[in-house]
């Protein structure tokens, strides 16, 4: 067994990020941060848990699943909370009609894509669940934590004009032209406290302590991200609190007594 101990951040730079982020962050003088990285520990190394923050769109974009994926590259399931949403603020997944690749290599060729996307206006506490193969994007004025398989495999489609790589073969390979499932959408409040389910990861949300049967449901390595109050080890002074993360062999090594609203995850 393996102490609990805090993960390190990394503060990485987006040409839709910020240079002014919400507390407990802070941006470096000059630099526009759009994620925030807890380094994967080695004990749930499937997994990457970070903070994004946007100013503007982010590219279309689409990951493999395990059946698409080639050598060399990763299959990638994702799914984003909305921690905080500016009037208006958006998400695209999926499509608003069913579309072929031939339809949708179109779109993203002239920029009309973004007009075939379903967005969805957004609010705090809204959750989406990607599956690989979901075409998807984020607008600006959004703060979100999102929780995915340790894979940078993506596939940009279409990118408002910005000199970035495009990949649209392979995105057309591995995209899915259909909207997006009602029941990979919901509100912290029709799910808590198991947020998602997913093939490779799972993502619950408590209130205080965990009752027995989410202590069940983790009975090894997990990640725990503090959202307001502090969670603390039993057996040592490492504790964690708003904008930190840790990682413990199990939930038993951890006091919730000062936790007021955690995320917690595992691989699967």
């Amino acid at each position: 067994m393996f102490p609990v101990r805090k993960l390190e951040k990394r503060m990485v730079e987006k040409v839709w990020g910020r240079d002014q982020l919400p507390a407990p962050f802070e941006a470096p003088d000059g630099k526009r941060i759009g994620e925030i990285w807890f380094e994967p520990p080695p004990e749930q190394s499937e997994l990457l848990v970070k903070y994004l923050f946007t100013s503007e769109k982010l590219s279309v974009q689409v990951h493999p699943g395990e059946d698409a994926a080639r050598d060399g590259e990763d299959s990638k399931e994702e799914c984003w909370l909305v921690l905080d949403a500016q009037p208006g603020a958006r998400l695209a997944a999926g499509f608003n009609e069913p579309i072929t690749p031939e339809a949708m290599g179109r779109a993203a060729e002239d920029g009309t894509i973004e007009e075939l996307l379903t967005w969805h206006e957004v609010s705090a506490g809204d959750i989406f669940h990607l599956t690989p193969g979901t075409v998807h994007a984020i607008g600006p004025g959004l703060s979100l934590v999102e929780v995915q398989q340790n894979s940078d495999t993506t596939f940009r489609l279409y990118d408002y004009g910005r000199p970035r790589e495009l990949h649209l073969e392979r995105a057309l390979d591995v995209a899915v032209g259909a909207p997006f499932p009602d029941s990979c959408k919901g509100t912290v409040k029709s799910r808590e406290p198991t947020l998602i389910n997913g093939t490779r990861f799972r993502l619950d949300r408590i209130k205080g302590e965990p009752d027995a049967a989410v202590k069940a449901a983790y009975p090894g390595a997990a990640l725990v991200l503090p959202l307001e109050g502090t969670v603390t080890a039993k057996d040592s002074d490492v504790c964690a609190r708003e904008g930190e993360c840790l990682v413990a062999p199990s939930l038993e090594a951890l006091d919730f007594s000062a936790a007021k609203l955690t995320l917690l995850t595992r691989s699967v």
